[in-house]
This record gives structure tokens, C-alpha cells and sequence, in this order.
């Protein structure tokens, strides 16, 4: 398959366009023999001049086979253009369409109108027959809805706004006022002055801007009012579109104004150019071959040949239509033809001719005229086409203009006012506001008026500023001698951009809010606040020099000790505190089990004492071990043997160096200079991976934000911080000092500020992203310089450090803060609590034993005493059988005796009968089981007489006097049989521990 491919391509202000024909496949290409071989080109021309001209273009044209291929013949058809386009249509109609043109020029008389070239226009659009216009420059036939097939090779009166534009760039002129008439094409050269500026001078530095734009009605008689208005207005550049007739009037009235002298700057369209009062040192503009007719029939014949011969080469060319009764004809080739045409672009006798989409004319050259005494047209440069960057090039000769007022100078462009709109923001403490009270009506001496517009209602709320910024504002005007009204900003913001949609354009363009907006949208002069420099804005304002260099930083708040209720065990960590514990208790054991198994460890004091001291018991041990810990005298309880005294010995030393290490540490914990940072700055690893712990912000839409944008390294910090971000840095600042926020971003100064007045915050590391604060003002404003000379002085003469000292440092505050800072921490009740709470729990520990131990020796007693009572009972039952035993042994000698004195054969000696009897059984010990009494009458018939001594005394016999019983008495009468053992007997026991319950 055979492919061909053709590429068309020509510059437009500084754009490439590229026209791409599609490959035709070989079996749908055709011979030349397919395509007609004679071709018609009819003429509608205004003279026989160039009717003449144009058959003779096209006899040569012939004989150029650059142009024309082989068996190809053109011949011209032409008729002359009536001034009644009725008539001018049917010519066509009858003499053009009837022989089969495919295509027709059409020229006119400048004072003819275009009423007969629109005739043609529509009747040739009618039947797709393409009309390349040689004179028509209205706008209306760039409107391809009405002229569907109409090119032309002069380009339309609204394209001088490219000129302009150009023109502006050079002179460096970005604030103008633009006056035109309000028919198609005074709204169409301001269409194409503000679509122009905004596609292709967005990123110039120096982009004009349109602060007045002046509509008048065509044919007026008089300007006197709009000139009021542009009075007023600061520039004092004017582009002026208007038709001769109106320019003269505009001139008039303007010169009576005093407008056309010296300091203004008049850049017109040609029509204007051509009034006779033109004021001397306008500039205005001329069509390179406007008035050349031959040039552009000649052009726009070669160009058609051009088109044909590439169509011929690609695809058929169908016949043009004969008819014009034949409504339904559709020729098909012919809009083909056009699109060929709307594609050419070659060198011509007028220069390089190329067309864009609507068909007109780009690439046309203008000559720059200057306006001399007597109306004499000088030309001080030229607009053409630069063949080497295949685009259009402005050259200027400055020297040669004359400037209105016969000035060789160029003027500045613009009135320079004294007294300007300036705004400010509340921003501690380079700006502080204070709402005025409802009796006060000025302001302190050290503050100016700074009232809150509301945009809603129109209503304004009084307020005084006062702070580094106003300080600063009232020595500047004074330097620079201005006046001037302060405002706060509408919405409390610096301003920030949203990119929106530009209207009849698809690239996005920037809207700013706050402070910003205010200034971009001149509705303010000047900004004097702390105003970030940086690259966003600096496209839309001017800055001056820096006022204050400064950076990024981070505040947050200093980190406290926590003084928990243990503080006082923080010097050792838990691990050793566990092992002092445990040997506390593990050397009171060893001591203990040293001092027990030691065969010294129990002695005694005195040989002559026969009390034995008493030896180290456990819980004796356990006392010591604690007592030499905590540095308290040991009065008892100390270790015998030479073996635990060594150990003892030891034990005191490792307390020693214990207690000593624990009160240098925790003098060193508790009074030494606290950590100042969390955070070591920017690039620390907890603010590059946010943790869930750890928040920082800063304020949305602010030149930090911004900041944050551009670093492509901190976008995944920037956008864990986007949803934290606050709406103003006051807010910020104080949920960090509540310690909501763990760290805020912002501006040093401000921050710096802030920590030098509250001693509890710090900035965390480094600067970074560093700048400085300048003072906002409109782009071109003839302010700009002189407040950068003026702050420069200002530096230099020390006033800037005096602002410093005074409003950002605060002097004693911040040697307060340092010295805050090198005085040791007092100890206080925050700090040492958990010890008394640790004696609180000693003292309640306390009372609670002793309440135990109250209890405990209750029971104790209460038990003691129901044993007392067991052994008295225990006791009384005793010495009642032994009573019983007595009698009964007593009786018992009796009953022997009397026998023995009736006996014959006593043996013994009457004493020594008497004592067996009496003491039956001395000697022998006597068991409860042998003390009972052999019958009950025994028991009651002796009770009586008996009765127990006194507690620890042997019971005694009470004497009786019964009969039959005569024994000798002790003391008191007694029976003798009665008398008992005495209990301290060796012989004697008293075992009745079974019968104690």
C-alpha cells in the first residue's frame, strides 16, 4: 500500500500550527486526467486597474510550473463591484457561477462599505465556492457561521491588538486604558487584547493589564465625560480604537483636558491615525501594502493556484456548480478547497502570507508611525515577520520618538498618587488590633485607625493597629511623603489561589483571596504586613526588598518532667530498686543464720551473772539490715558472732555508697536543666513519617502551605498535616500551649516572638525555607522603587534593629526567659509528694497494726483469764482431794491407834506408831487417780471441818472439839490426824494438767 503525507506548518505569535494531511491509499488516488483541466478564477474588483492586473496575474500564472501542473489552464472571469450588493449579487450569479468559477477575489472601494463584498461572500458561500477578500478588514467576516468560504489576505482591524501588546512589552508599559467604540470591531480588538495578554503574556513578568476600559457610541459629539473617568485612573496609557470622525472628537475634548501633554502616552489603531488633529507624539499603527491591490490580487492568486495544484495531486476535484437556481447543488470539492486554502502558507508580494482558522490573514507587517508637527507620519519601527524564528519580531528605534509634550523621554505611563489604599492583617506583633470602644473616637498616639470592611453589607467596624508593621508604615511615609487610609484585610487572610477555568479558554488561570486578591484586583495599593515573599505571589505583585529576612521554624512546648507520685524513685530504675530489696532481706537471713550456728554468737556479758543474753533472732536481723540501709541507729538486736559482724560490717558499706549514689542522682534528676526539644527540626524522622502521636500544622493557604506544595520531599508530611491545618496562626499558637498541637510550622518571626514571651515554648531546630517579609504592591505601581530605597535606608541607618528590640524580642521578657533557664529547679511539693504519701502509708500502716495488735491482745487475754479460771478451779478441786486424802489417812492412824493402845504387842515406840499413821505415805507421789474418797459419808462427814490457806499456802487443819479425838493442837486446836504434808516437799507434786480445760 502505497501512503502520502503532506505537512503544513507556519508560526502564529510564537504558537507552531501543524496541518496534517491524511495518507491516501494508492487505489483511491486518481490521475491528473480525473481532475478538470481548465480552471476558472473569477474576479470581483473595484477598478479596471486591477481587473487588468488581475488578467494579467493570471496569464503568468500559466507559465509558472512551480504552481501550475502540466495540461492545467487558468483563465480569469471578472466583473466590477456595484455599490448596490443586490446587483452585485446577481453579476455573480450571471456572469461568475455561469461559467463555472472555482473560486472568486473580491476587492472594494474604501468608501463603498462592505455591503457588496458581504453580497459576495454570501452568494459565492452559498455554493461552497471559496472568496478571498484583498480589502475587506471588519470583523464580521472572521464569523465563519456567516461567511462560511471567506479568507483574505489583509488581516482584520482587531489584530492590531496583537501590536499592541507587543508594543506594551516593550515599553514596559503593564497598566493601560483602552478606549474603544462600541460597533463589532471595537469589542472585537478588546476581546483580542485581554484573550491575547492572558494566553501569551501570563508568564511575563511585565503583563499588561486594563484598568479603565472607556465604550463610547460611534459618530459622538462629545468625550468630555469619559475623560472625567480616565482623569481619575492612575495610567496614563490609552489604546485607542475609533474611526477617524470619532477620533477627532476624542482628541479634541482630550487636549481641552490637558491629556495629549507631556506624561501621557496615546498608542492608536490607523483609522485614528489618519485624523487631522492627531496630537503630536502619538503612536499609531499602518498596514504594510494596505493600499496595494496588485500585491494582494497577485498573493491571492498564487496562493489559490497552490491549493489547487496540492488538491489535484490527492484527491478529485469535482466540477463547480453552473446554477445558482439549483438550491439543493452541494459542492463538496469547494469546502475541500477552502480547507487547502486555509492551509497555505508561502512568500508573497505582501509579505508571508498564512491564514488561521476563521480564514484571516496572520503574519501581516505593520510599520509604527510617530506623529511629528504638522501631522507628519514618522515611522520609528516595524512589526514583521522574522524568518529565522519563523515568527513575528517588533524593532523599535526609541531614540527617534517624540513623546506628547515634545519629550525625548520616555514618560512613566502612569500618575503616581500620594495617596494610597493600603491594607494590613492582624498578625502579632507586627500587627496589633484592638476594637474601639463605644465613647472612643481616635485611636492612641502609637496607633492609626484600621477599619474592618464588610464586603456583605457595607458596613465597616473601627478598629486601632498598632505594632512593628505600623511602626514602620508611619517613619516610610514620612521618608517617601505619602498619605494614605489603613484597612484591615476583608477576610482575615493573606490569600491564597484557586485555579479555575478562564472563560472561552481551556487553560486553568489563578484567583486569589485575602490580602492578595485585594491588591491583584486593585481594589488596594499597597500591603504592609508580614507578607512572605515567594514565587506564587511574586508572579502577580511586586515586592519591595526585604523589610525582615526570615525563614520556616517549629514551635512546641517545652517538655516537662513528669512529676509523678514515685518521682522519688526515679533516680534508680526498677531493676535495682528489686535488688536492694531483695538483699535487704537476703543479708538479715545470712546475719540471722550466721549469728545462730556460730558457737560464739552466744555468750555472756558477766561470769557473775547467771542470765543469759539473748541471741540475733530473724526479725532482729531483719531490723538491722534495714536500720544500717536507711542510716538509722541500731540500739539492740546486733550480731554476736565475729563471722556476722564482718558481714554487718560490709553491709554498712554497700549502704553507704547506695544512699550516696541515690542523693547525688537525685539531686542531678530533679534540679538539673530540663531537655529543651522534642524534635530536632525539619528533617526529624517522627515529622517526615507522622506519627499518630505526634501532629503538626500549619495555616491554610499561607506561604508555608505553599511552601509545602513545592517540596516534593515533603509531600507525604504535607499531606498528613492538610487535614490538621488551622485558619489562622493565633489558633494554632494556643493548642500548642494547651497542648492540643505537638508542633506548629510557621514563620520565625513570629514564632520567635511568641517563645520569647512565654518561657514554657520552644523553636525546634534549624530555619529552613528561608525568606523574607516585604511590602505587597500592584504590579507596575511607581511605589515599588521607592520603598525599596527607603526600607534599604532603614537597615542601614539601624531603624529596622530598633523594630526588632521593641517589638519581636521584648527585651526584659527575654532575659527573663534565660534566666529562668539557668536557675535550678526549686523542689516542690509536685516533685516530692510520693514521699509523704510513702510516711502517709507508714503512719496508716502503723495505726493499723497497732489496731491488730489491740485485737490480738484482747484475745489473748480473754484466753489468759479462762485459763486462770481453769487452774484456780483446777487448784480448789486438788487441795478438796487431798482434804479427802488427809482425813482419810487421818482416821484411818486413829482407828490404829486406839487399837494399839488396847494391843498388847505394840511393836515400836508409841512416837514412831504415831508418825507412820500420821504420814502414811511420805515419800511417794500421789496421782489424781488415787485421790478420791472412798465413800461419800467419809466426805461429808469431814468437809466441815477443813478449809484451804491462802493461795500458795499447804491447806490447814481447823481444830474441832469433838469427842474421842483428843490430839494435841498446833497453834490453834487442831486434830492431829489433819495436819498435812507441807507443799514444798520434794516429795510433793501437784500435777493436774488434765484437769485444766
Amino acid at each position: 500500500m502505497a501512503v502520502a503525507g503532506f505537512v503544513f506548518c507556519w508560526p502564529l505569535l510564537g504558537l507552531t500550527i501543524v496541518l496534517l494531511v491524511a495518507p491516501i491509499d494508492a487505489a483511491q488516488r486518481h490521475t491528473a486526467s480525473d481532475n478538470p483541466s481548465t480552471y476558472n478564477i473569477g474576479g470581483v474588483l473595484s477598478n479596471s486597474d486591477s481587473e487588468e492586473h488581475f488578467s494579467t496575474t493570471i496569464k503568468h500564472l500559466n507559465f509558472d510550473q512551480q504552481y501550475v501542473p502540466r495540461k492545467v489552464t487558468y483563465y480569469d472571469k471578472t466583473i466590477r463591484m456595484d455599490k448596490n450588493p443586490i446587483k452585485t449579487v446577481f453579476n455573480v450569479c450571471d456572469k461568475l457561477i455561469e461559467n463555472r468559477v472555482y473560486a472568486v477575489v473580491v476587492s472594494h472601494e474604501q468608501t463603498s462599505g462592505d455591503l457588496s463584498p458581504a453580497a459576495v461572500s454570501y452568494t459565492s458561500g452559498f455554493y461552497s465556492i471559496p472568496v478571498i477578500g484583498i480589502s475587506s478588514r471588519d470583523a464580521a467576516f472572521s464569523d465563519k457561521n456567516i461567511h462560511v468560504s471567506f479568507l483574505r489576505t489583509v488581516p482584520p482591524y482587531y489584530h492590531q491588538a496583537d501590536v499592541w501588546l507587543e508594543m506594551l512589552s516593550h515599553f514596559a508599559y503593564t497598566k493601560v486604558i483602552i478606549i474603544h467604540s462600541s460597533d463589532t470591531d471595537g469589542r472585537a480588538i478588546l476581546g483580542r487584547f485581554q484573550t491575547t495578554s492572558q494566553t501569551y503574556y501570563d508568564d511575563v513578568d511585565v503583563r499588561a493589564t486594563v484598568e479603565l476600559i472607556v465604550e463610547f457610541e460611534p459618530k459622538l459629539e462629545s468625550f468630555t465625560e469619559h475623560l472625567i473617568d480616565m482623569k481619575t485612573a492612575q495610567s496614563r496609557v490609552y489604546l485607542m480604537y475609533a474611526s477617524t470622525e470619532d477620533a477627532q472628537v476624542i482628541f479634541r475634548d482630550a487636549g481641552e483636558y490637558n491629556m495629549t501633554g507631556e506624561g501621557h502616552v496615546w498608542i492608536v489603531t490607523e483609522q485614528a491615525l489618519f485624523s487631522n488633529n492627531t496630537p503630536d507624539g502619538v503612536l499609531g499603527l499602518q498596514l504594510e501594502h494596505a493600499h496595494s491591490d496588485k500585491g494582494h490580487i497577485r498573493d491571492s492568486v498564487y496562493v489559490l493556484a497552490s491549493a489547487i495544484k496540492e488538491m489535484i495531486s490527492n484527491e478529485t476535484i469535482a466540477e463547480a456548480p453552473k446554477d445558482c437556481g439549483d438550491s439543493a447543488v452541494n459542492w463538496e470539492s469547494g469546502k475541500r478547497l477552502f480547507q487547502y486554502l486555509k492551509s497555505r502558507n508561502i512568500t508573497g508580494e505582501t509579505g508571508q502570507v498564512a491564514f488561521d482558522d476563521n480564514g484571516d490573514r496572520i503574519y501581516a507587517g505593520y510599520d509604527v508611525i510617530n506623529i511629528r508637527e504638522q501631522q507628519k507620519k514618522h515611522v520609528v519601527g516595524k512589526f514583521s515577520y522574522d524568518s529565522m524564528r519563523a515568527k513575528m519580531r517588533m524593532r523599535i528605534n526609541d531614540s527617534e520618538i517624540i513623546w506628547p509634550g515634545k519629550q525625548r523621554r520616555k514618560p512613566e505611563g502612569i500618575m503616581i498618587p500620594t495617596h494610597l489604599k493600603l491594607l494590613t492583617i492582624e498578625e502579632k506583633p507586627f500587627v496589633y488590633v484592638r476594637r474601639m470602644g463605644d465613647d472612643e473616637f481616635r485611636c492612641e498616639p502609637d496607633e492609626r485607625p484600621c477599619p474592618l470592611f464588610n464586603n456583605s453589607d457595607a458596613t465597616a467596624n473601627e478598629f486601632c493597629c498598632r505594632g512593628y508593621c505600623i511602626d514602620l508604615l508611619i517613619e516610610l511615609s514620612k521618608r517617601i511623603n505619602f498619605t494614605y487610609d489603613l484597612a484591615l484585610s476583608p477576610d482575615g487572610q493573606f490569600g491564597h489561589y484557586i485555579l479555575r477555568n478562564s472563560t472561552g479558554a481551556m487553560t486553568l488561570r489563578k484567583e486569589w483571596t485575602g490580602l492578595i486578591g485585594e491588591l491583584v484586583n486593585e481594589r488596594a495599593d499597597m500591603i504592609v504586613a508580614p507578607l512572605t515573599i515567594n514565587p506564587e505571589r511574586a508572579e502577580y505583585i511586586e515586592f519591595s526588598k526585604p523589610f525582615k529576612y526570615q525563614g520556616i521554624t517549629i514551635l512546641e512546648k517545652k517538655p516537662s518532667r513528669s512529676s509523678t507520685l514515685v518521682s522519688f524513685l526515679q533516680p534508680f530504675s526498677n531493676t535495682l530498686w528489686i535488688l536492694v530489696m531483695v538483699s535487704v532481706h537476703v543479708v538479715a537471713l545470712v546475719l540471722y543464720l550466721l549469728d545462730r550456728f556460730s558457737p560464739f554468737g552466744r555468750f555472756k556479758l558477766s561470769h557473775s551473772d547467771s542470765n543469759e543474753e539473748k541471741a540475733l533472732n530473724l526479725s532482729s536481723a531483719v531490723w538491722f539490715a534495714w536500720g544500717v540501709l536507711l542510716n538509722s541507729g541500731i540500739g539492740e538486736g546486733t550480731p554476736r558472732s565475729f563471722s556476722a559482724r564482718v558481714l554487718g560490717m560490709v553491709w554498712a558499706g554497700f549502704a553507704m555508697i547506695i544512699v550516696a549514689s541515690y542523693t547525688a542522682n537525685l539531686a542531678a534528676f530533679l534540679v538539673l536543666e530540663r531537655p529543651k526539644t522534642k524534635l530536632s527540626g525539619i528533617n526529624d524522622a517522627r515529622l517526615r513519617n507522622t506519627m499518630e502521636n505526634l501532629t503538626c500544622a500549619t495555616v491554610k493557604g499561607s506561604s508555608v502551605d505553599m511552601y509545602f506544595r513545592r517540596q516534593v520531599e515533603l509531600s507525604n508530611m504535607y499531606r498528613t498535616m492538610e487535614a490538621n491545618n488551622y485558619a489562622t496562626a493565633e489558633q494554632a499558637i494556643q493548642d500548642v500551649k494547651k497542648g492540643k498541637l505537638m508542633a506548629f510550622i510557621w514563620d520565625s518571626s513570629r514564632l520567635e516572638y511568641e517563645a520569647s514571651k512565654d518561657c514554657e515554648l520552644v523553636t525546634a531546630g534549624e530555619l529552613f525555607g528561608r525568606s523574607g517579609y516585604g511590602i505587597g504592591l500592584q504590579k507596575g505601581s511607581p511605589w515599588t522603587d521607592a520603598v525599596t530605597l527607603a526600607i534599604l535606608e532603614f537597615h542601614e541607618s539601624g531603624f529596622m534593629e530598633k523594630l526588632d528590640k521593641q517589638w519581636i524580642f521584648h527585651g526584659h521578657v527575654q532575659q527573663n526567659c534565660e534566666l529562668f533557664e539557668k536557675t535550678p529547679n526549686t523542689l516542690g511539693l509536685k516533685n516530692m509528694a510520693g514521699v509523704f504519701i510513702l510516711v502517709g502509708v507508714g503512719i496508716a500502716g502503723g495505726v493499723g497494726l497497732i489496731i491488730i495488735e489491740v485485737i490480738y491482745k484482747k484475745h489473748q487475754v480473754k484466753k489468759q483469764k479462762r485459763l486462770d479460771i481453769a487452774r484456780h478451779a483446777a487448784d480448789k478441786w486438788r487441795g478438796t482431794i487431798e482434804k479427802r486424802k488427809t482425813i482419810r489417812a487421818s482416821l484411818a492412824m486413829q482407828r490404829q491407834y486406839n487399837v494399839g493402845l488396847n494391843s498388847t504387842h505394840a511393836p515400836g515406840t508409841i512416837s514412831l506408831a504415831v508418825d507412820k499413821r500420821r504420814y502414811p505415805r511420805l515419800g511417794q507421789r500421789l496421782g489424781p487417780e488415787r485421790a478420791w474418797p472412798g465413800d461419800a459419808a467419809d466426805v461429808l462427814r469431814i468437809r466441815r471441818p477443813y478449809e484451804l490457806g491462802k493461795p500458795g499456802q499447804s491447806p490447814k487443819v481447823i481444830a474441832t472439839n469433838q469427842p474421842g479425838m483428843p490430839m494435841p493442837m498446833l497453834g490453834k486446836t487442831r486434830p492431829q490426824q489433819s495436819v498435812l504434808p507441807p507443799r514444798y516437799s520434794p516429795g510433793y507434786t501437784s500435777d493436774v494438767s488434765h484437769l485444766v480445760v
